[in-house]
């Protein structure tokens, strides 16, 4: 899968995160939206890196998951 296609398909299964490859090749993301006070002492996180689109993935439903719990 190309690069732009994993972009995509990430950016449609985490809408409320904007994802980017740098150019050092690292995928990131970040929230669109400030976390509640619950949340940062949760410990989630605003942004967030991997080495490549699984590993993002996989962060992003643990963050996803992170948020989820601290403000149910």
């Amino acid at each position: 899968m190309s690069f732009d296609q994993h972009l995509a398909e990430i950016a449609r299964e985490f809408p409320e995160w904007t994802i980017w490859r740098s150019d050092a090749g690292r995928w990131w993301a970040t929230r669109h939206h400030p976390l509640t006070s619950a949340q940062r002492e949760a410990g989630c996180a605003m942004t967030i890196d991997a080495d490549d689109p699984d590993g993002l993935r996989d962060q992003l439903r643990e963050q996803e998951e992170c948020a989820t719990t601290a403000d149910p």
